[in-house]
This record gives structure tokens, sequence and C-alpha cells, in this order.
């Protein structure tokens, strides 16, 4: 802060537990991590490298490097943990994990048929060595899940060895928790909220209108996920009330004769 107002939410620093912050990093080269880096590291907590692009990503190793330097957690899409499991080769999937120097993995099921209990056993395995997220919800439009099912699956993965549960989204912000117009499906989020921890659940939330939803209905820190290196700032201005869409949400009553 550069100027210390007065009723702006507290915010948690060094390494959080909740109000995390996981940022999409889709092809970023070196130069723009180091000036994402200078201007968002301190509102961010983990740096996924999208879907597959771990294996295509020029000079993977010293990019993770660099996140951790900047101490962020970097981690691979769940798509990438997708593709050596319907390959058969979890073991290789682990050895290139293990060899970019990460602590933290992401087990998802959003692109192929996996039995639950098979992915329940790959989290359990992976929670031996490093910090698991699972992603839950597929990314195959009608290939939803019912409700309870999404429940009961976010419980038994944290029962297992999870770390947090991510409640999918898919990028676009139009599948799993949202309607594909991008809406909340908010019968699936109450119902999420109602059975799991929300400090338990990271939620994929790239759009604004997603952002300020779920700071409006849990608070400023919130577990927000998917969020694109240049939004950072905004996200963070949104989460502390110095945006339009949040800013008397965090403001005594007696200011809010102040409202337009």
């Amino acid at each position: 802060m550069n100027f210390q107002l007065n009723h702006i939410p507290e915010r948690a620093s060094g390494e959080r537990s909740s109000g995390i912050t996981m940022v999409m990093d889709k092809g970023l080269s070196l130069k723009e991590a180091e000036h994402f880096i200078e201007s968002s590291a301190p509102f961010t907590d983990l740096v996924k490298l999208g879907f597959g692009t771990a294996l295509i990503t020029q000079k993977l190793k010293d990019k993770v490097a660099l996140y951790r330097s900047a101490g962020l957690k970097p981690y691979f899409g769940g798509t990438l943990f997708e593709m050596f499991f319907v390959r058969g080769r979890y073991d290789d999937y682990k050895k290139f994990i293990a060899s970019c120097q990460l602590d933290t993995v992401e087990v998802s099921d959003g692109s192929i048929r996996m039995e639950h209990t098979e992915k329940l056993d790959c989290i359990k395995d992976l929670a031996k060595d490093f910090r698991v997220l699972s992603e839950v919800g597929s990314k195959v439009k009608g290939a939803d899940l019912p409700n309870e099912v999404w429940v009961k699956n976010m419980k038994t993965e944290l029962e297992t060895g999870a770390w947090k549960v991510i409640a999918e989204a898919r990028e676009s912000g139009t599948i799993g928790i949202y309607q594909s117009d991008g809406s909340a499906n908010r019968e699936l989020i109450d119902a999420i909220m109602t059975e799991i921890s929300v400090d338990d659940v990271l939620w994929e939330a790239p759009n604004k209108a997603q952002q300020a939803m779920f700071i409006k209905l849990i608070g400023a820190n919130v577990n927000l996920g998917n969020i694109a290196p240049a939004e950072v700032v905004a996200l963070e201005a949104l989460r502390l009330g110095m945006r339009g869409d949040t800013f008397f949400d965090f403001l005594p009553e007696k200011y809010h004769d102040r409202k337009l």
C-alpha cells in the first residue's frame, strides 16, 4: 500500500492458505515473466503453465526457476497430467515434474474418461512428494456432473490428500461452475459451499464479473484462479474495494448514502 487508507480489507502476505490468486501463463517469454513478476508477484501465489504448454515452453526450467525465485509456486496444467496418464506414462510424468523441481502438481480428468478411484490413487501417490491441486469438472460440453457428484468428488479428493480442489471453468469461463454465457451456476456453487469449506476451493474465474461475484459472495480472501497475467493488479484492486464493482462492499453503512 502506497498510502494506508481506512476500511481496506486485510490481505495476508507471504505464503497464503486463503485469498489465493492463481495466474495462467499460456506462453509468456522469460522477459514477459520477469515483467509480470515486477508488477504482480506480491499479489500472486500460484502460476499455472496452462494446458500442455510445458512440453513446448522454451527455457522451461529457467522459467520455473524464475517463478520460484520470486516466491511463486509454478506448476503444470492438469491437461499435461492427463496427456501422460492416457498414454500409460504416469511414472514418466512424475519423473518429468521432479526434474523441473516443482513442488506443486495438478491432477485432473477434464478431457479423458478416468475412474474416480484411479484419480484418487494418483492424488494419494503424488501427495507423498508434492502439494496436490485436484481439479473437478469436465472441459467437454454436455459431460456435466450432477451437483451431488461434484460435492462428493471434492470431498473424497480432499480427504485423499489434495491441498485444494479446483472448480473447473476453463480459461473461457463458460463451463463447469458457469453457464455457457459466463453467468454463474449458482445452484452448483451453493451446493459446493454448503458442503466444502471455501478455503479449500480454488474457483476458476477468468472474467471480471465472475471475480466480482465471488468477492461479494465470499469476501476479499476468496481463492480465485485462471487469472490472466495482465489482470492480477486489477483483480487485487477488485478484492480491496478499489473498483466500482466492489467499491461499497467493504465500507461501513454510514458511507452508503453516497451511493449513486
